[in-house]
């Protein structure tokens, strides 16, 4: 049975591929349309992550155009190295960070990225689908079970999660290519998985354990069956493509390891991940964003801390049409079972580990204790993007049979079609983000161009420090301000400095940190009182003050410069 469907990979025309790519970028124009109608002055779900990870592709950009050799020296967190390299950097972004420039065009940018991770999860999981045997329409419900399964809405504000339409995209080709023996096209699947790579650890990482694994069960089928010769061309394809993607990896983890090594604070360690482990109710737990299931599950949520990384429903439809999908003929026995198992076996990973008790040996925790680079991965719940896909190809399994038992009630091939688009449909409305957030995006009150940097700016609490690095994507100057996954301890340090500030010993010791201009912004929470600190010190011998609307501008001199004096 599995070497009879091997032999039957399915002819897929280009006007079906066309025709596909429309319709996943109009379901995303849809289902995120006020972003269509706000480029680049709103942003999806809220004000936190959302606005670094703007900022993180218009770097991505910038360096690549002005200084590739030291692409991860970002302007964040001056005078610290390998900045860029504290969370998920979004390389394979970095093409669409070329065009435009500063915060409009980043907010904008980002805007798009987010209706393309969504349309490019569609597409892939629709040409996996079709690859593995799926019809047509019923490959369209794998597309929306992917793309739009209700836990993903919760993820809405992490691009490199979101961003997992390579994963699919990266399978199929493969096995379209090694099915046809076509060089091109296994790498091509080779080209996709280090770009997905290159957009995060956090799936990147997942995505090479699995791409091993099914090298290894691949290996096995093929000893079994004789070991037949591949074409050479497959061979130089697999040879090129495998070395492509390991030499990716080994490129993109040298800032990170440097980071672990240099900065100990950023370590992974058993207890933030246990942290971020999702309890079991979690899988019935909707984001509140979520249509259908957001107030349904409400009270499950209440009782879930958290709350970005612990909700994990995988929609009742997608569940139920995946059930149905495990006894469709279509999809050979073994790869039915394949499928269930697998996605199975993803769900228990995504639980991760408790900090004590039977719970903290869980399977992840292996994973974790064992795997070479399974350290840096955070957030475990992350790993249901791969039960997503799995379930949503055993959905399409399921859409398929649905169909051929309403053509043969029916006698007519059309309400098969007709049925797996009402089913499309209940899929993207359990999904649905019509109802999704899209806050308006906070403008910069000044320009900070000509102001000698580096620059620290106040308050410089966490939002405070995701707006100052959105709205540095205006000349990138370097700042000692920095938003990241962990708290670098110079910058911990310099907050302390800053806790006195109002006294000429607080502007000394920011000095000697190397700052050269303070920016205290009114308008934020807490800025009024700096500001107001600030301000009894002045004129301070050496310091210059200077108003741009709502900010008060410090120009402390050089350090080694002549001692600050006391207020005169």
């Amino acid at each position: 049975m599995i070497a009879d469907w091997w032999q039957r990979s399915p002819r897929l025309s280009g006007r079906e591929l066309i025709l596909v790519a429309l319709t996943a970028a109009l379901v995303a124009l849809i289902q995120f349309w006020p972003l269509i109608l706000n480029l680049g002055s709103a942003i999806p779900l809220d004000l936190g992550d959302p606005l670094p990870q703007a900022w993180q592709v218009a770097w991505d950009g910038h360096a690549l155009m002005t200084q590739p050799l030291s692409f991860f020296q970002s302007n964040q967190f001056w005078p610290l190295h390998d900045t860029l390299a504290f969370s998920d950097a979004l390389v394979g972004y970095a093409p669409a960070g070329m065009i435009g420039s500063g915060p409009e065009a980043a907010v904008a940018r980002y805007d798009l990225l987010f209706l393309f991770a969504f349309a490019l999860c569609f597409f892939g999981a629709y040409l996996l689908a079709r690859e593995l045997g799926a019809p047509p329409w019923a490959a369209l419900v794998a597309g929306a079970a992917f793309a739009y399964a209700p836990w993903r809405l919760e993820q809405g504000g992490h691009l490199h999660v979101i961003s997992s339409g390579g994963i699919p995209i990266a399978l199929a080709l493969l096995l379209r290519g090694y099915r046809r023996q076509a060089g091109g096209l296994i790498f091509a699947g080779w080209v996709v998985a280090a770009w997905q790579l290159s957009l995060g650890f956090s799936l990147g990482l997942p995505l090479i354990y699995l791409l091993a694994l099914l090298a290894a069960v691949a290996a096995v089928v093929w000893w079994r069956a004789g070991r037949p010769a591949p074409a050479r061309r497959a061979v130089i394809a697999t040879l090129a493509g495998g070395a492509l993607l390991a030499a990716t990896a080994f490129l993109l983890s040298r800032p990170y390891l440097r980071v672990l090594d240099s900065y100990p604070e950023a370590e992974r360690s058993a207890n933030l991940v246990s942290y971020y482990s999702p309890p079991l109710k979690a899988f019935i737990a909707a984001p509140e964003t979520n249509l259908i299931w957001g107030s349904a599950t409400a009270p499950v949520r209440a009782g879930i801390d958290a709350i970005a990384e612990k909700t994990l429903f995988p929609g009742l439809m997608i569940l139920l049409l995946a059930l149905v999908g495990l006894s469709w003929k279509g999809y050979p026995r073994g790869l039915r079972i394949g499928l269930g198992v697998a996605a199975l076996a993803a769900a228990i990973l995504s639980l991760g580990f408790a900090a004590e008790g039977i719970a903290g040996w869980l399977p992840y925790r292996w994973l974790f204790e064992l795997l070479p680079g399974w350290q840096g991965i955070r957030v475990p719940g992350r790993l249901q993007t791969i039960t997503s896909l799995l379930l949503a190809l055993l959905a399409a399994g399921g859409a398929a049979r649905i169909g051929a038992a309403v053509a043969a009630r029916s006698r007519n091939e059309l309400f098969a079609g007709a049925s797996a688009a009402l089913l499309t449909l209940l899929v993207l409305i359990e999904g649905s983000g019509i109802v999704y957030p899209h806050p308006r995006v906070p403008t910069a009150p000044a320009s900070l161009s000509g102001l000698r940097q580096p620059l620290l700016q106040l308050p410089a609490q966490a939002p405070d420090n995701r707006r100052y690095l959105l709205w540095s994507t205006d000349g990138f100057p370097k700042m000692l301000n920095g938003r990241t996954g962990f708290q670098p301890r110079y910058f911990a340090a310099t907050l302390r400095a800053v806790d006195g500030l109002g006294s000429v010993q607080s502007l000394e010791d920011l000095r000697s940190r190397g700052v050269a201009t303070i920016v205290i912004n009114e308008q934020l929470p807490g800025g009024e009182r700096l500001a107001a600190a600030a301000e009894r010190l002045l004129p301070v011998s050496g310091v210059a003050s200077e108003r741009r609307g709502r900010l008060l501008i410090l120009r402390l001199p050089p350090a080694g410069a002549k001692p600050l004096g006391p207020p005169r």
